[in-house]
């Protein structure tokens, strides 16, 4: 609030007061003399107004003394109730007052570069210096910002480096790797979960370096992917979705022939479509088949292709009708699949690399049920069990698993 405003608040309070003050005067002067008033007892700012005592000495059968005293009584109620008033504004006057201060340091603050990070997750603390805001990133999905989020404008500040502080060894250890000689550390990291964000990290530190390079854009939009995966707070996951999609797009565009730039743009707009209305989970579930079926047409021996096309093709088979008809009336077209085709995908899966994954053994298990082949379903279900959980998709497969055997057996 301006200190102009203060003043006006203040000075109308002080007036109001005096004006008050006045009535008061004037009613004690034109107030019979024969009439007593409990004053204290109704003018207690912190009660509600109290029935007054009377001692009224008039003859009874002065009904126009009875009737001015009534009206008396009106004019001390409404005094009282804007007495009450008064006093709740200077309260509210005083919190104000006090809010003031803070906040003008938390605009100066602001402006000085003392941006308040976002509460992440715990197990991602290692990596906080690499955000600035990831709640003001939320609320903007522009690929200008993504963009410049995803390392290609710089923008960090002195304040966030000093909140942040780098890991000199690691960056140092790093620092004269060539292009090849990254990625293949990259790849490495990444093979196992636990070192997923190490990778990832390790690809921010060479981002300014081959920023132009197409094999390490790709594997930077994987790398947000992969920080999706990991990250259990929505926010953080929206973050990392939008900015690897804006680099998947960027991909794509200087390299159209290349089968991971396509997949990978695919998987990142499958991400972003979770926090989408229903239109846009429509639209970005076209791109993600068009991007797919690009990706397969440069990479046809890719499993983890197949895979995604088969959990494509078991979601629009199980689409409602009025499903389909509002994606007819949005796009002038239906998605259209069946359970079998889904099926001949996650076979695919499996003759490329036998044992691929234990969620490629689930949906094996779920068309097979679907299509009444309940001896093939109980054998994929063995299967899945086999496999270790090492990933998050694996443990949630290892539940859906067990359910499904328990409905076999029943």
């Amino acid at each position: 609030m301006p200190h102009s405003t203060n003043k006006e608040v203040i000075l109308g309070i002080v007036v109001g007061t005096t004006g008050i003050s006045l009535l008061l005067l004037w009613y004690h002067k034109v107030r019979k003399p024969r009439t007593e008033m409990n004053l204290p007892g109704f003018l207690s700012l912190g009660n509600p107004f109290d029935l007054m005592t009377l001692q009224d000495k008039t003859h009874s059968g002065q009904e126009t003394t009875a009737i001015f005293q009534g009206r008396q009584i009106q004019i001390l109620e409404k005094l009282n109730e804007l007495l009450t008033n008064m006093e709740e504004l200077k309260e509210e006057i005083r919190v104000l007052k006090e809010a003031i201060p803070k906040l003008e340091e938390y605009i100066q603050g602001e402006l000085g570069g003392k941006i308040t990070v976002h509460k992440i997750s715990p197990q991602h603390r290692a990596r906080k210096r690499r955000l600035t805001t990831v709640q003001s990133s939320a609320t903007s999905n522009s690929s200008e910002e993504a963009e410049s989020e995803g390392g290609y404008v710089t923008a960090n500040t002195d304040t966030e480096e000093q909140s942040f502080p780098s890991r000199k060894a690691f960056n140092t250890r790093v620092e004269e790797l060539n292009l090849d000689a990254l990625i293949q550390m990259a790849d490495n990291l990444r093979m196992s979960e636990s070192s997923k964000m190490e990778s990832f990290e390790l690809l921010c530190d060479h981002k300014e370096k081959f920023r132009d390079e197409i094999e390490f854009i790709w594997r930077f939009a994987r790398a947000y992917g992969d920080m999706y995966e990991l990250s259990t707070n929505a926010q953080e996951k929206k973050h990392y979705a939008n900015i690897g999609k804006t680099l998947g797009e960027k991909a794509i565009t200087r390299a159209p022939m290349n089968g991971y730039c396509h997949l990978w743009y695919a998987v990142l707009c499958g991400y972003v479509s979770e926090f989408e209305g229903l239109q846009n989970k429509i639209n970005y579930g076209y791109r993600f088949k068009e991007h797919l079926d690009k990706a397969i047409e440069f990479l046809p021996e890719e499993p983890f292709l197949y895979y995604l096309k088969g959990r494509y093709c078991y979601t629009v088979s199980k689409l409602s009708w009025i499903e389909k008809k509002m994606a007819a009336t949005l796009f002038g077209k239906i998605p259209s699949s069946t359970v079998q085709e889904a099926l001949q995908n996650f076979l695919k899966v499996e003759e490329l690399h036998p044992g691929f994954s234990k969620s490629n053994y689930m949906f094996l298990a779920k068309c097979y049920i679907d299509l009444e082949q309940t001896d093939d379903a109980v054998k994929f279900c063995n299967l899945a069990v086999l496999l270790p959980c090492v990933t998050k998709e694996d443990k949630d497969a290892q539940k859906e698993v067990k359910k499904i055997s328990t409905s076999l057996k029943r």
